[in-house]
């Protein structure tokens, strides 16, 4: 069919251009042509079993790296649980002191509110004190005092009986007697017995200032007993006190010293658990990359068998249950290049491009399922395999253009122009087309 009449001009753009197959002439014997066959078996000989070599190597080093970065971040989570463990452990004991620091306050505060009421009491007895040693000491003053009281009583006492030892003790009759007159008489009767009274009364103070003497001297006793034992109370209960806020407080500063060590360790931990969970995010990060990676060349992996030809088992079409391989590789093929942009003459000199045009994808396609060794161009595709439509595979092809059927699938450059992917049910051109299929397909 020629290009330029009809639907193929509007179209035109979309198809392959004219190429003339060449033909090895069995009776050309020149050197050239030997050459250029025996370099074309060398190159289908070794470049299959090479990529594949190549391919396996790749796919060898993956898993390695794979299994080293498993390791790797199986020996960092490891490390994270154990720190995350001890972690855990000293935030458990720091509680625990904390508590216990908590409990030791609780009893420093009891400590300090006994000693308050302690004190609180002392100074009641050290008022008391006070008060009884005031008493003592009014109690020693009267005590001196009727002392002196006592001693002058019995001075003058003392002398009487002396002087009426000296001098005799005077008789009514002797006064009588010695008076010179009545008035006298009167006079010496009075003083005898003002002296007798002033005996008598000076006796009576006596045995009342002793007796009194003897009183305050027990209470003054009294008074010195009472002030001992106060003062020794005081001083017992102030020693008391401050021995156990003392030790409260010895107590409160070992535990304290002790959870700030414990604090510091889990610092260290705690940073320590950080570095190893940005190591092992940092592992985790390209383990995930290198899955990606992966499972990017499982979607789009290398059949070494076909050059090299990468395939997409995930794109937008998909083979049907019981297809066969060739099917299954084609399909993924198409689905590589469905909506690469279309090139004149692209996926012509080699399966690998930046686009194809019509005979470069279905060269691409077939090439895949190792159905083709090198790229053709449309006009020889008139000859390609056996004629007539096949069971899963179709070819239509003129030397203008050329596309194929795949498991009901279109691919076609023109849906390409018209829908953006090569892949589209039903449509395409097939007045002036020749139709063949693959051998068995």
């Amino acid at each position: 069919m020629q290009e330029g009449t009809g639907r193929n001009a509007r179209l035109a753009k979309v198809r392959s251009p004219r190429h003339h197959r060449r033909y090895f002439d069995p009776t050309d014997a020149s050197p050239r042509a030997v050459g250029s066959i025996h370099r074309s078996f060398i190159r289908m000989t070794f470049s299959r079993p090479l990529k594949r070599l190549t391919a396996l190597t790749a796919c060898a080093c993956a898993a390695i790296g794979t299994a080293q970065i498993a390791t790797s971040s199986a020996d960092l989570s490891d490390q994270i649980t154990a720190s995350k463990s001890a972690a855990q452990t000293l935030q458990s004991e720091i509680d625990a002191e904390t508590s216990q620091i908590q409990k030791t306050s609780d009893g420093v505060a009891v400590a300090r509110a006994r000693y308050s009421m302690i004190e609180a009491r002392l100074e009641s007895s050290i008022h008391q004190l006070q008060g009884v040693q005031m008493r003592l000491m009014a109690a020693r003053d009267k005590v001196v005092t009727l002392e002196n009281r006592l001693t002058v009583a019995s001075n003058a006492l003392a002398a009487n009986l002396r002087t009426e030892y000296e001098n005799g003790s005077p008789n009514l009759v002797d006064v009588i007697l010695n008076a010179n007159g009545f008035s006298t008489l009167l006079d010496e009767v009075s003083f005898m017995k003002r002296v007798q009274q002033q005996d008598a009364q000076i006796v009576t103070f006596t045995k009342t200032a002793r007796a009194k003497v003897i009183s305050e001297a027990v209470k003054l006793g009294t008074y010195e007993e009472r002030d001992r034992t106060l003062t020794d109370n005081i001083v017992s209960q102030r020693s008391q006190a401050a021995a156990i806020q003392s030790a409260l407080l010895k107590e409160q500063i070992a535990e304290e010293n002790e959870r700030t060590g414990k604090k510091e360790k889990l610092a260290h931990v705690q940073a320590e658990t950080q570095t190893l969970q940005a190591k092992y995010n940092a592992i985790e990060a390209t383990y995930a990359a290198q899955a990606k990676e992966s499972a990017a060349r499982v979607e789009t992996q290398v059949n070494v068998q076909a050059g090299g030809v990468a395939i997409n088992t995930s794109g937008m079409a998909t083979p049907p249950a019981g297809a066969p391989k060739a099917v299954d590789e084609m399909i993924a093929a198409g689905n590589a290049i469905a909506t690469l942009p279309y090139i004149w003459g692209g996926g012509h000199s080699s399966f690998q491009a930046a686009g194809y045009d019509c005979s470069g994808s279905v060269s691409y396609v077939l090439g895949a399922a190792g159905l083709l060794s090198a790229p053709e161009v449309s006009g020889d595709f008139e000859s390609y395999g056996d004629p007539g439509p096949g069971k899963w595979v179709t070819i239509y092809a003129n030397a203008g253009h050329v596309w194929m059927e795949i498991a009901g699938w279109r691919f076609d450059t023109v849906a390409l122009a018209e829908d953006g992917t090569r892949w589209s049910r039903g449509g395409g051109e097939f007045s002036g087309f020749v139709v063949r299929h693959p051998a068995g397909l």
